[in-house]
């Protein structure tokens, strides 16, 4: 009892690991779409598709088909392994027209001849159970197709006969004495399946009409040819369908792989192994790469300079300094800057909220990029594509480069759009400047009070009026001291705040600039980044399907 649990785990768990590469095979045709030629993954995406399809199949059943040449005793040998005058014979012409398939057993398996596409006309069933002896009993779970001849001159015959050597578990071929070296069956079907060697056998009929003297010689001249063929090892049998001679053997050799129930299986690994391996030497093996973050800045630097991110900074450090010296400067001299246009707008860029958001769906003002700035783009963009699909196999670094430019067409509508709609903290005054601006209005108006005591001090005195006496103050005449007080205050207060400006200024322009490369860095990342990062995540999922596929 233990030994039977051991085996269905055995089963169960190889049935799993099965499941687990179908699926990788699966995952990684699908990840490649696009990427990888159509006449590459076509053949993967059949094999993952028809590999889902049969593991679904019933799992009892082992599909065993006989293939042959005209003449080659294929319907006869079919016919002495059913035990039934099933399948018709001939020996001139293509008999054999449609597939026949002959079932073992009690359970009918509708659902995998209907997937094989057998009519049911076409389908006979071998009740084991009318049967004596050990040898029929042993073939319960049998399906055995006779299919049409693959020489025949019928397109629908070649057509039929490719389609059921993909789809079953186990080949049989049916080589004739004197036509077993026909490169047509070498060439289009044997060579072609040497990966299959472990579901194929070959069998040599008619071996009634070789002389006994020359059977060993005609056998090991089969054996050569299929080792020409990569099928060395794949087991060979001389049977007379005729005379019964070898059929035995040959039911013998089908009834072990039946009972096994390992045909399926190996027929379904070695279908995605090829399959994997095939797409694996056009994917490559190269590990996933990642987007350097030097290579990103790079780009960052470049996209900015063409969005004229320096321009928008210098605008903002001018009108800083503008705005800040009219509001600190000596009131009698500060009104003249405003004859002069404001950077920012100029630029349409000293918005409010609500009128940001309405420039944003137009243009601003800002320039064009010149053709050094969009070179050094391009650059930026081919630079970045190749460092990313440097250890990557030719399909998969032009996918890349075709991601990094695949949505350039929206690049400057939306860094211009970024630019415009960037808060650039330029709305007010520091505190200071207020302070400031009030004291120079208390310096012109004590200047102005000096200069207007002064004055009425001289008309009383041209006049000739008396004059009243005038407050001194450290010595100094009070009005005197106001105006000139006044005056040189204002004057050095300006010059103070010329400095703090400046510093006050560069602080603003470089917060600006911080803001708007990180609202460039955030396009770069949704228009360039983001495509380069979806193709290097689907060459990962690729990747891992092909290793999942191939164990």
């Amino acid at each position: 009892m233990t030994a039977l649990l051991d085996a269905a785990r055995d089963r169960l768990g190889r049935r799993n690991d099965l499941d687990a590469r179908v699926n990788g095979l699966h995952d990684a045709v699908e990840a490649s779409e696009g990427r990888i030629d159509e006449e590459i993954l076509a053949p993967a995406r059949t094999v993952a598709l028809r590999a889902g399809q049969r593991l679904r199949m019933s799992a009892r059943h082992t599909v065993v088909a006989l293939a042959g040449a005209t003449g080659s005793g294929k319907s006869s040998t079919f016919n002495a392994l059913s035990g039934l005058d099933v399948a018709a014979v001939g020996v001139r012409r293509p008999t054999t027209s449609w597939t026949t398939a002959c079932v073992w057993g009690r359970d009918n398996p509708s659902d995998l001849l209907e997937w094989l596409g057998i009519p049911l006309r076409h389908q006979v069933m071998r009740d084991s159970m009318l049967d004596t002896g050990r040898e029929v009993a042993d073939l319960d779970g049998l399906v055995l197709l006779d299919l049409p001849d693959h020489d025949s001159t019928e397109t629908a015959h070649h057509l039929e006969v490719d389609r059921l050597i993909e789809l079953t578990d186990l080949m049989v071929w049916v080589l004739d004495p004197q036509k077993y070296a026909d490169a047509a069956i070498h060439d289009r079907f044997l060579r072609p399946m040497a990966a299959h060697r472990d579901v194929m056998m070959v069998v040599l009929n008619h071996i009634d009409e070789v002389a006994p003297g020359r059977r060993q010689t005609i056998m090991s001249d089969v054996r050569r040819l299929l080792a020409a063929d990569g099928l060395g090892q794949v087991p060979l049998l001389a049977i007379s369908a005729r005379t019964g001679e070898g059929i035995d053997d040959l039911r013998r050799e089908i009834a072990k792989r039946v009972a096994g129930k390992a045909a399926v299986r190996k027929r379904i690994d070695t279908d995605v192994r090829r399959a994997a391996e095939e797409l694996s030497t056009v994917t490559g093996s190269g590990k996933v790469p990642a987007l350097g973050r030097p290579e990103k800045a790079s780009l960052v630097d470049a996209v900015a300079d063409a969005a004229g991110v320096p321009v928008v900074v210098d605008a903002v450090r001018g009108a800083s300094v503008m705005r800040s010296r009219r509001a600190t400067g000596w009131p009698v001299t500060a009104w003249l800057s405003r004859l002069r246009p404001d950077p920012l707008k100029r630029l349409h860029l000293d918005l409010s909220a609500s009128q940001r958001d309405l420039v944003a769906a137009t243009r601003s003002s800002l320039p064009s990029a010149d053709s050094i700035q969009r070179a050094r783009v391009d650059s930026a963009l081919r630079d970045l594509a190749d460092s990313v699909s440097r250890p990557l196999s030719v399909p998969w670094s032009q996918a890349v480069r075709r991601a990094s430019v695949s949505r350039s067409g929206d690049l400057n509508d939306r860094l211009d759009r970024a630019v415009t709609s960037t808060e650039l903290g330029v709305g007010g005054l520091p505190a200071w400047c207020r302070v400031v601006r009030l004291a120079q209005w208390v310096l012109l108006l004590a200047a102005l009070c000096g200069g207007g005591w002064l004055l009425a001090l001289a008309v009383m005195g041209y006049l000739k009026v008396p004059q009243p006496d005038t407050p001194r103050y450290a010595g100094l005449p009070l009005p005197t001291l106001l105006l000139v007080g006044g005056v040189v205050l204002g004057v050095l207060l300006a010059l103070l705040g010329r400095v703090l400006v400046g510093l006050g200024a560069r602080a603003r322009a470089r917060k600006a600039e911080r803001r708007l490369r990180t609202a460039v860095a955030e396009v770069t990342e949704e228009l360039v980044a983001a495509p380069i990062e979806a193709e290097l995540d689907a060459y990962r999922r690729t990747r891992e399907g092909l290793d999942r596929a191939l164990g």
